[in-house]
C-alpha cells in the first residue's frame, strides 16, 4: 500500500492547473539546481528562460538541459514567463523585481526584503506578488503561526567553521584572523537587520527568521566561529505566548558552494509546486 502522503501528492498533481512558465534570475548554485529540477519534469511547471551576469556562460550551462531554454538579459526576464524565481545576489534584487513586472516573484533573498521595506507597495503598484520561500529555515510555519499571537523574543545562534569566513569583508574589516582561531569565539551580536547588513551573502537565514517572526529590529543574532564544527549550525530559540520552542539546523553544503545548502533550492521547487496544485500542505 502506498503511503498516504504519496497518494495526496499524486492527487494534487492530477488536479494541477495549466502549466506555468517559469523564468530564473541568477543562474548560480541555487538557480541551476532549481532549473535542473524543472528540466527533469515537474507537473504544472515549465522552465522557459534564465538570466545571469554572464549570459554566454549561462547558455553553456543550458546545453545539458533536455528542453530549450533561453538566456536573456534581466530586463526581459518576464517577457514570456508567468513566474520569476529570483536567485540574484541581494544587490541586484531591486533590478530583478523591476524586470518581473506583473508576475509572481518567488525569491530566496530575505536580506534584500529587509533592505527594501517598500517592496510590498511596489509589487502592488506593478500588479505583482512576492513570495519569500522558507529556504533552509526550520519551523517557518510554526514561527508564522506564533506571530499571529505574541512573540516575546527570538534568538538565533550561529556557529560556523572559522575558515568558512576567510573571505568575508566584515571579518577582514574587524581584523579577525580566522586562521588562528583554536576555540569557539563570538564575533558578532546584534539585531537580524545588523547581521543581514554585515553579512548579506551569508546570513540570509537570519533575515528570513526575522521576517517570519518578530521583525529584523527585535530578533537577536549571535555569530560564533567554532573550530569544533564542520558545518554551519543555526539554533533558533523562540519564546511566544502560545509556545516556546528551539530548533537546530545543520546545513549540508553543495560541493564547491559550501555557503549554500541544497535545501534552499528544494524549497523554491516546493513553493513553485504550491502555485500549481489545488491542495496545499502547510502555510
Amino acid at each position: 500500500m502506498r503511503p498516504q502522503a504519496d497518494i495526496i501528492g499524486r492527487a494534487a498533481d492530477t488536479a494541477a492547473a495549466p502549466r506555468l512558465r517559469v523564468a530564473i534570475t541568477g543562474f548560480g548554485s541555487i538557480g541551476r539546481r532549481v532549473g535542473r529540477h524543472l528540466d527533469d519534469g515537474s507537473p504544472g511547471l515549465r522552465l522557459v528562460a534564465v538570466s545571469a551576469r554572464d549570459l554566454d556562460r549561462a547558455r553553456e550551462r543550458l546545453k545539458g538541459f533536455r528542453t530549450q531554454v533561453s538566456a536573456v538579459p534581466l530586463s526581459g526576464i518576464a517577457d514570456d514567463a508567468d513566474v520569476v524565481v529570483d536567485c540574484t545576489p541581494p544587490e541586484l534584487f531591486g533590478e530583478a523585481v523591476a524586470g518581473a513586472r506583473g508576475r509572481t516573484i518567488v525569491t530566496v533573498s530575505a536580506s534584500a526584503l529587509i533592505e527594501h521595506p517598500d517592496i510590498g507597495e511596489r509589487a502592488r503598484a506593478a500588479g505583482a506578488r512576492v513570495v519569500l520561500v522558507s529556504g533552509s529555515v526550520l519551523g517557518f510555519d510554526a514561527m508564522r503561526a506564533a506571530a499571529v499571537g505574541t512573540i516575546h523574543s527570538v534568538l538565533m545562534t550561529t556557529r560556523k567553521p572559522p575558515l568558512s569566513m576567510l573571505r568575508t569583508p566584515w571579518v577582514a574589516e574587524h581584523g579577525i584572523d580566522v586562521t588562528t582561531i583554536a576555540a569557539p569565539i563570538m564575533i558578532f551580536k546584534g539585531t537580524a537587520r545588523e547581521a543581514a547588513r554585515a553579512f548579506p551573502d551569508k546570513f540570509n537565514i537570519a533575515a528570513a527568521v526575522a521576517l517570519a517572526s518578530i521583525g529584523p529590529d527585535r530578533m537577536l543574532s549571535e555569530i560564533w566561529l567554532d573550530p569544533t564544527v564542520e558545518r554551519n549550525v543555526h539554533r533558533i530559540s523562540v519564546d511566544a505566548d502560545s509556545r516556546r520552542f528551539d530548533m537546530e539546523i545543520q546545513n549540508v553544503p553543495n560541493p564547491g558552494h559550501e555557503g549554500t545548502g541544497p535545501l534552499t533550492a528544494y524549497s523554491v521547487v516546493a513553493a513553485l509546486k504550491d502555485l500549481t496544485v489545488n491542495l496545499q500542505i502547510g502555510t
